[in-house]
């Protein structure tokens, strides 16, 4: 109990003799001194405005002060004739005995922390018994820690971490397993120094750290704890601090995986590969989280930073939770609701992780397995690396979103974004989770509510069928040094419902231009290959293409309705004319057409409205082909038209009238003279001209089928009205 007692007031002395620095010029001295006598003189014009006993005495002091000035001369001291003024004490000084005060208070805090440090190093190896040291290990720490924290200097920053290095290497165990906020305290407190200016002080520091994740991957295998300590401390480091230096803590971190490298005892372990993936995370981190500071106004750029930074907390499910509400928040200012819902249910499955891990409830989600009928991308939330740790005794998952009530609350909040953005399907997949944990509860009240709103969706989808828009895409390429990063580039955007071609042109030329300069831009207007050699060096080029979803033959069997054709999208189509001789356009007889393929990394819709482009396929269709296909998608609007329910005689009209009257590419009866007209001499044409037959085949028979009830539709009721007005003369 007494050396608790001493150790608490060696913390308080910690506090007591931090250097505060080189005092504050004459000037400012002299100014502060000039604020004392307003707020006195402002005081008591306050006092002589009073009506009470305090105005009359205040009146009584002002007016009688002369008149008894000859009075209680016995008075020890008079504060209004004192010359003593503690605020200008300093006046006289010069300024080399100014600086040689602050030396002299600089040696004094040195000198005093230093006897703390003895104090503590005499406890250390005189008291620290077996049956006692996991009373004082604690005190010890958090007084070393609270140095760590305070102003020190380099002298006394060198011998404190020896301390420190010294308690982890004799009492390490108790330390990493008794003492987890201690630690993570210390983890922050280390990285701080770690980005010091001075040499010394980073490099004691980076041996501290150092010796935290050796002795804990040795000794208590728990590595893992260890990194989460260290990327929420970076976290806390480049959220909070505003003096910390970016150049020196990245030096400090290669300081550290040299020290891995070249730990002769650790290369037969998995730890330096372990510590390399953990410091290129935090590069990644920190290279990120400094970046959203300069990209606040690009919004798809703002979101792939907050996107990686969250992927880089993985192993820390409190902060991915953070960042992912984060992102969810951005999106519903730019009123993007289905990307919000999806971060709200990447969260929710993050939650239903970890609860899985406390405790194995039948109406509870397995984890984000559960939710692959949401999205196919949840399931990057699962749980599976050597660093997941456990919630109930490591400290983490401590929030109140990982809770069950926290888990219902983020499934809410994700249900009622998805009908927002028209995603009615969704909502029913997304109450299928809530609902169990509702019945488990008998939360009767909620039940009903949650029934009521799936009635809602569900007379939504029947109102509003294919009505419904759910975005637009388009694939952007970047080319140019000036894109950094981006040089090379290639993603899909998803745009708002029925965004044209000359908008998204408009949006990135605009934006760029401002960054780089107006006349450094320039959007690519055509769609084929680019030639990067061909470039301007010094400007910055951006190719845009419409894109639209790509399905395989079977993968139709499974995509029947409008919403299933609009969501969990990875691939992509967009079309090229060419010709052999360089020009985009030509005859029947000599156009081709390139067909590209482009597959995303995620599935759209996803927690953000752009991804990588991760694989191209290219196609090139002959002559025959194009005409081929031509005749397949006419034969294809003529079937859309007729099963309209109730059928739309104007627009099957129109249909007709396209289908058979010239246009751009010509007709059909062109493409019939052109390609049908002779057999063609090549073999390996046989099987095309035989396909084109048969799509004309069908082709005549649905254009007569539908002619003829066109005209049935039309002639009929006009005989039934002559017949109803003339009787049996018609």
């Amino acid at each position: 109990m007494q050396l608790n007692r001493i150790l608490d007031l060696l913390y308080m002395c910690v506090s007591c003799f931090e250097y505060k620095g080189k005092q504050s010029p004459d000037k400012v001295s002299t100014l502060v001194l000039q604020k004392s006598k307003d707020v006195k003189a402002r005081l008591e014009e306050a006092l002589l405005r009073g009506e009470g006993a305090r105005g009359e005495m205040m009146r009584r002091w002002k007016t009688g002060n002369d008149r008894f000035a000859g009075l209680n001369e016995n008075l020890r001291w008079r504060k209004e004739q004192t010359h003593w003024r503690q605020a200008n004490e300093r006046l006289n000084m010069t300024k080399a005995e100014l600086d040689q005060e602050a030396i002299m208070c600089g040696n004094l805090a040195t000198e005093a922390n230093l006897i703390i440090l003895d104090v503590l190093e005499t406890i250390i190896q005189v008291n620290l018994s077996v049956d006692c040291k996991d009373n004082l290990l604690g005190g010890i720490l958090k007084v070393l820690v609270h140095s760590l924290s305070t102003n020190q200097s380099s002298t006394y920053l060198c011998h404190c971490f020896s301390s420190i290095r010294l308690l982890i290497i004799k009492f390490g165990d108790v330390l990493f397993e008794e003492e987890v906020e201690q630690c993570s305290d210390l983890c922050q407190r280390v990285l701080h120094h770690c980005s010091s200016a001075l040499e010394s002080t980073r490099s004691q520091a980076c041996a501290t750290l150092y010796l935290i994740m050796r002795y804990s991957f040795s000794s208590t295998s728990n590595f893992a704890r260890v990194k989460m300590q260290v990327t929420m401390s970076l976290a806390s480091l480049v959220g909070k601090s505003q003096d910390f230096n970016e150049e020196y803590l990245r030096k400090s971190l290669r300081s550290i995986l040299a020290y891995a490298e070249e730990d002769e005892d650790m290369q037969s372990t998995m730890f330096p590969m372990q510590v390399n993936e953990l410091l290129n995370n935090l590069n990644s981190i920190l290279s990120d989280t400094v970046k959203m500071r300069a990209f606040q106004k690009d919004p798809e750029m703002l979101m792939d930073l907050m996107y990686r930074i969250a992927k880089g907390y993985q192993t820390s499910p409190d902060l991915r939770l953070t960042w992912l509400q984060n992102m969810a928040e951005k999106h519903v200012k730019v009123k993007c609701y289905t990307e919000a819902a999806m971060c709200l249910v990447h969260a929710a499955a993050l939650v239903a992780e970890y609860l899985s891990l406390l405790e194995d409830c039948s109406y509870l989600p397995v984890g984000s397995v559960t939710f692959q009928n949401i999205s196919s991308n949840v399931i990057e939330e699962s749980a599976v690396s050597d660093d997941i740790l456990t919630p109930d005794e490591d400290g983490v998952c401590s929030g109140r979103y990982f809770s069950k009530t926290g888990l219902v609350g983020l499934l809410e909040q994700a249900a009622e974004l998805f009908s927002q953005a028209g995603f009615y399907e969704t909502v029913n997949e997304v109450y299928k989770i809530v609902i169990p944990v509702l019945e488990a509860h008998r939360d009767f009240l909620k039940l009903s509510s949650t029934h009521e709103k799936l009635k809602k969706a569900y007379d939504r989808i029947i109102f509003k069928g294919q009505k419904r828009m759910f975005g637009t895409y388009f694939r952007v390429g970047f080319y140019g040094a000036k894109f950094g990063d981006l040089d090379e580039q290639e993603f899909i955007y998803k745009e708002p419902t029925i965004t044209k071609l000359p908008e998204i042109s408009h949006r990135l030329e605009g934006f760029y231009g401002n960054c780089f300069g107006e006349h450094m831009v320039e959007v690519i207007k055509d769609s084929a290959p680019v030639d990067k050699s061909k470039l301007d060096p010094n400007k910055a080029y951006i190719q845009i293409t419409f894109v639209e979803p790509y399905f395989e033959d079977y993968e139709m069997k499974y995509r029947v309705t409008y919403f299933e054709k609009n969501s969990n999208l990875r691939r992509f189509m967009y079309t090229t004319p060419f010709t052999l001789d360089g020009r985009p356009r030509g005859d029947l007889s000599e156009q081709y057409k390139r067909k590209t393929i482009l597959t995303t990394m995620h599935a759209f819709p996803y927690i953000k409205t752009r991804i990588n482009v991760i694989q191209k396929e290219e196609f090139i269709l002959t002559p025959i082909e194009v005409a081929i296909e031509d005749m397949q998608k006419k034969t294809l609007e003529l079937a859309v038209a007729t099963s309209q329910e109730p059928p739309d005689a104007k627009m099957l009209q129109m249909v007709l009238q396209g289908s058979v009257g010239a246009t751009v590419n010509q007709g059909p009866l062109e493409v019939a003279q052109v390609f049908l007209a002779e057999i063609p001499a090549d073999p390996k044409l046989y099987r095309h001209h035989n396909k084109l037959r048969l799509c004309f085949k069908e082709f005549i028979m649905r254009y007569v089928s539908q002619l003829l009830w066109l005209s049935c539709c039309v002639i009929l009721p006009v005989i039934y009205a002559c017949h109803t007005l003339l009787g049996d003369v018609t």
